[in-house]
């Protein structure tokens, strides 16, 4: 089962579960995925391609494209950062700041993948926004607006000391020793221009946990 939050000739978006994930892997063990489910489920399934990409740890709004000239021109707003994310997280701790952002250039060493560590000589730009939001105990709920897509940029920038310093709940990649069945990572919201109507279109999922 998929949820389907949008869908009209030209793109898609679903709310993926997390544990799902966004394409199929490199190998037969992994080959369910966002992408596959709905190739074998909708017509003419095979033309539908991921416009970006989720952990598959994070549940939330994918984006995808129905044909080659729609998946061209999201990817370009994408690469344009004229795409606007917003992401729900829990972290395993309390934080002191309550609002800012974190820039920090990451890089995926191959040997140890998939981690990605911040690398001031090899890494690539990575910067994030964010606020909090709320607090349940000893665990601060926190809003996320991602300024670049880099692989597992708001999962770092959380527990990095030189972000955050408190890793997402449930995240044991990065350093959270905590007993939560999931990442509490969430692509809530995504606002982005249709590509063929020309209209801003501002997609919403609920939080799960």
């Amino acid at each position: 089962m998929l949820p389907i939050i949008y869908e009209d000739q030209w793109l898609i978006a679903v709310n993926k579960s997390s544990g799902l994930l966004s394409v199929p892997g490199r190998y037969l063990s992994n080959q369910d995925s966002v992408l596959s489910r709905l190739r074998n489920l909708l017509p003419d399934g095979l033309e539908i391609t991921a416009v970006h990409r989720l952990d598959g740890e994070t549940s939330g709004i994918l984006l995808l494209a129905k044909d080659k000239e729609t998946q061209k021109k999201l990817s370009l707003q994408f690469e344009k950062r004229l795409v606007c994310k917003v992401y729900e997280a829990v972290l395993s701790g309390v934080v002191n700041i309550k609002v800012g952002s974190i820039a920090l250039p990451l890089w995926g060493d191959p040997e140890n993948r998939p981690i990605q560590q911040v690398n001031f000589e090899r890494g690539k730009p990575s910067a994030t926004e964010f606020q909090v939001i709320g607090r349940a105990g000893n665990c601060d709920r926190i809003e996320f607006l991602p300024l670049t897509g880099r692989t597992h940029q708001l999962r770092v920038h959380a527990a990095d000391v030189r972000g955050l310093g408190i890793p997402i709940l449930g995240d044991r990649l990065y350093g959270c020793s905590g007993d939560a069945i999931r990442l509490h990572l969430h692509a809530r919201e995504i606002s982005f221009e249709h590509p063929q109507l020309g209209e801003r279109l501002h997609l919403k999922a609920d939080t799960p946990f």
